[in-house]
C-alpha cells in the first residue's frame, strides 16, 4: 500500500462530506450572528458592511460595463450577484458564498476568456470577505469544502478559458488564505463561546452542591434534635411502669408499644440520616445550639475584629428546636459573611420576638460584594435560605442604602416543643 492510498481513506470522506454540505443548503446550514452583541459596536461594523456592500457592487457592475463592454442587461444582474450577497454574509455565510460563486461563475461564460481575468476587482475582494466569514461561521469540514469548490469550479474555469495560470494559483492561495483565517477566527469565538458555557455551568453546578450540603446539613442537625426527643419518649415510657404504682396491664403494655415504637424509629431515623454523615461529623453529635448561646456568637465575632452590638425586642418565648437552631444558624452565617467580607465593620443584631413569627436581623456597615460562601461550617445566602424555606418563613439579604449588609428572616413559631 503506497501513501496515497493509506491518506486517500481519511480525506477523501471528508472532502466529499465538505463539499456536499458546501454546495447542498439544508438544517446544516449554520445560521450565526458573527457580530458583536451591543449594539455600540454592533451598529458601526454593520454600517461599514453596507458600504462596502454598496461600493462593491457599484464597481462591479460599473467595471463591467465601462472596462469590459459588458452590455447593462447582464452586468447588472451579474454584479449584484458577485457583491451583494456580502450584506447578509455576517448571518449565512454559506448562503452568502453560494450566491457569489453563482455569479463568479456566470461570468467566466459570459466573457468567453476576454481579458486578463473575467471578474471586476471590486467582486474578488467581495468574495475574499465573503469567505473569511464562510471559515468563521461554518464548520471546518464545509469550509474544506467552499475552498475546493472555489477553486474547482470557480478558478478553474477562468483558467481553462484563458486567465493565466499564475494568476489563479494567486486568487487560489488568497481564497485560501481567507479561509483559513476566518476558521482560525472562528475556533478562537468557539473556544470563548464554550468557555463561558463552562464557567456558568460550574456556577451552577456550585450552587446545586451547595444546596445539597447544606440541605444534607440541615437533615443532620434535624436528626440530633429528633432523636434527642425520641429518646426522651423510651425512657419515660420505659420508666412510668416503675413510677407510677398499680398500673393497669393494659395501660403497662401500651407502654411498652409506646417505648418500642420510640427505639425503633429511633435506629430507624440514625441509620437513614447517618448515611449523610461523613467521618468528621462526629463532633456535630452533640446537641444542637439555639439562641441561648447568642452571646458565644457575639463574642467570638468580637474577637475576630468585628464591633457587635445585640438586642432583643419583645418578651422572649419558647421555641420548636428546628427555628431555635435555624435562628441560631442564620445568625452564625451573617456573622461569618461580614467577617470575611466586611473586616473591622460595624454590626447589629436585632432578635424580635411578634405575635406569630420570630424576627431575626443582622446588619453591618462594611462595603462588599455579594457573599457565597462561609467560615461558619454553612453556605452563607444558602444555607440561610434553605433554613428558612424550610420552616416556611421569609428572608431577605442584600445591600443596604448608603453602605453596608442586612439579612432579615421571619421564622414562623409553629408548634412549640
Amino acid at each position: 500500500m503506497n501513501d496515497h492510498d493509506r491518506f486517500a481513506p481519511g480525506v477523501r470522506p471528508r472532502l466529499l462530506a465538505g463539499v456536499r454540505s458546501a454546495l447542498m443548503p439544508g438544517r446544516d446550514d449554520p445560521a450565526v450572528t458573527l457580530l458583536p452583541g451591543r449594539p455600540a459596536l454592533r451598529l458601526p461594523i454593520l454600517a461599514v458592511m453596507l458600504a462596502m456592500t454598496i461600493g462593491f457592487t457599484a464597481g462591479s457592475i460599473a467595471i463591467a460595463i465601462v472596462q469590459y463592454d459588458v452590455r447593462a442587461g447582464l452586468a447588472w444582474p451579474l454584479g449584484v450577484l458577485q457583491a451583494t450577497p456580502l450584506i447578509f454574509a455576517a448571518r449565512w455565510p454559506l448562503a452568502a458564498w453560494r450566491v457569489a460563486a453563482a455569479g463568479l461563475l456566470l461570468t467566466v461564460f459570459v466573457r468567453h476568456g476576454e481579458g486578463f481575468m473575467p471578474w471586476p476587482v471590486t467582486a474578488i475582494l467581495a468574495l475574499i470577505v465573503i469567505l473569511f466569514f464562510t471559515g468563521v461561521g461554518a464548520d471546518r469540514q464545509t469550509t474544506l469544502g467552499v475552498g475546493a469548490i472555489t477553486i474547482a469550479a470557480v478558478l478553474t474555469p477562468a483558467v481553462v478559458l484563458g486567465m493565466p495560470g499564475w494568476f489563479g494559483m494567486i486568487l487560489a492561495g488568497v481564497a485560501a488564505i481567507a479561509l483559513t483565517f476566518g476558521d482560525a477566527v472562528g475556533g478562537r469565538h468557539s473556544a470563548v463561546e464554550e468557555l463561558r458555557r463552562r464557567e456558568e455551568q460550574h456556577r451552577q453546578d456550585l450552587a446545586r452542591q451547595a444546596v445539597l450540603e447544606e440541605r444534607a446539613r440541615i437533615a443532620r442537625e434535624l436528626h440530633d434534635v429528633v432523636a434527642h426527643h425520641m429518646s426522651v419518649i423510651a425512657m419515660q415510657a420505659e420508666a412510668a411502669p416503675y413510677r407510677i404504682p398499680d398500673l393497669p396491664d393494659a395501660a403497662r403494655q401500651t407502654f411498652g408499644v409506646v417505648r418500642d415504637a420510640a427505639r425503633e424509629a429511633l435506629t430507624e431515623t440514625r441509620r437513614v440520616v447517618g448515611l449523610l454523615r461523613s467521618e468528621n461529623d462526629d463532633a456535630e453529635r452533640a446537641p444542637q445550639p439555639g439562641l441561648d448561646r447568642l452571646d458565644d456568637l457575639v463574642g467570638a465575632a468580637r474577637r475576630s475584629g468585628l464591633s457587635v452590638a445585640s438586642v432583643v425586642v419583645g418578651m422572649p418565648r419558647p421555641l420548636n428546636a428546628g427555628v431555635d437552631l435555624s435562628a441560631y444558624r442564620i445568625v452564625q452565617e451573617s456573622l461569618s459573611n461580614a467577617s470575611r467580607y466586611a473586616p473591622g465593620s460595624q454590626v447589629h443584631i436585632e432578635i424580635r420576638y411578634g405575635p406569630e413569627s420570630l424576627a431575626v436581623s443582622v446588619t453591618d456597615d462594611g462595603a462588599r460584594s455579594t457573599p457565597e460562601e462561609s467560615h461558619g461550617g454553612g453556605h452563607g445566602l444558602v444555607g440561610m435560605r434553605e433554613r428558612v424555606t424550610m420552616l416556611g418563613g421569609g428572608l431577605t439579604a442584600g445591600p443596604r442604602d448608603g453602605a453596608g449588609w442586612a439579612v432579615v428572616a421571619e421564622l414562623p413559631y409553629g408548634d412549640p416543643d
